[in-house]
């Protein structure tokens, strides 16, 4: 079988598997946390929105160009991706398979680089980074797909 990784993640975890087999169970070797996924926008931002005045007196809430959270999420995506990179240039792994919730897989699909896509074989659009390692293998086919 080809060295395979397979990466479950969500703004603010990800963490890599491998399987011996392609009908093995899976066994965690790498966690990337991002802490800053996991805050609220109130306790990202330092102040509270300023006030703009208009000219004949009335005003309204100045607001940010980006949310903070989706910020930190793209800033995440793209340390993911970057790692993910990196573990394949080392030959860590031939094939990918993604398992991410929903949002945060299409800012990873964003990020990664063309030829990390062509080594993808499998993407299951789910939040599962919380799930132990047995459930996680559950909604994965029964033997793990190869390229």
């Amino acid at each position: 079988m080809k060295s395979t990784w397979i990466l479950v993640a969500d703004n603010a975890r990800a963490r890599i598997f491998t399987a011996s087999t392609p009908s093995s169970a899976l066994e965690e070797i790498e966690g990337l946390v991002h802490t800053e996924g996991r805050l609220r926008d109130y306790d990202m931002t330092t102040d509270l929105p300023g006030r703009i005045k208009n000219a004949d007196g009335s005003g309204h809430a100045f607001e940010q160009a980006t949310d903070p959270k989706k910020h930190e999420a793209d800033n995440f995506a793209r340390h993911v991706a970057q790692h993910v990179e990196a573990g394949h240039n080392s030959h860590k792994f031939e094939q990918l398979l993604i398992i991410a919730e929903p949002t945060f897989l299409g800012l990873l699909r964003k990020h990664l680089a063309e030829h990390i896509k062509t080594h993808v074989c499998f993407e299951l659009d789910k939040n599962l980074t919380t799930q132990s390692v047995v459930d996680i293998r559950n909604h994965l086919p029964q033997y793990l797909p190869t390229l």
